[in-house]
């Protein structure tokens, strides 16, 4: 029988040259859209030297394999219609991947605030399917509890609750519930 290894202490760091390193990383940009931060981030991984990791980045970004406005574009419509994140949500992410907040202004100044709301709404409605209260109050607690972790401004949140708790109410009343 084999011994057991210990995932952290047995761990050795990976470590990478720095032509290994953009060897990767030009594989994995081929791949996937990547930014300068996740590109940084592997590289502090591998061991790479911070200034042979810039002057990697900066070839990356030459060579368009990297560009954060496309990242943070295409990031945004990823989180927006796949996850239902609001633009809150979006912009922490943002920040945490080290992307600028001009580039992270322009690509949220794009949204469409009515496609938001109602996939805000979508979101609610198919959360209430699911959720248990004992009162309407508890209930819309919960429903402006989600919408919130989702990233939605507050306001937004409370409006679209009150309405999925108005048409639920409708409906309950037609079938007497």
């Amino acid at each position: 029988m084999w011994p057991k290894k210990h995932p952290i202490t047995d761990h050795k760091p990976r470590t990478k040259s720095p032509e290994q390193a953009l060897a990767s990383l030009m594989r994995l940009c081929a791949r996937a859209e990547k930014c300068e931060g996740d590109a940084r981030r592997l590289m502090r991984g591998w061991g790479v030297d911070p200034t042979a990791a810039e002057t990697i980045v900066a070839r990356l970004v030459k060579d368009r394999f990297i560009d954060d406005r496309r990242y943070t574009n295409l990031f945004v419509r990823e989180k927006l219609n796949l996850s239902g994140w609001g633009a809150y949500k979006i912009r922490t992410a943002l920040k945490r991947k080290e992307i600028s907040e001009e580039i992270i202004r322009e690509a949220l100044a794009d949204l469409d605030t009515d496609r938001l709301r109602d996939r805000l709404e979508e979101q609610l409605q198919r959360k209430l399917r699911t959720l248990k209260a004992k009162t309407p109050y508890e209930l819309k607690a919960k429903l402006i509890r989600y919408g919130l972790s989702l990233g939605y401004e507050y306001e937004t949140v409370l409006d679209a609750a009150q309405k999925q708790l108005s048409q639920a109410a409708q409906l309950c009343d037609e079938y007497s519930c």
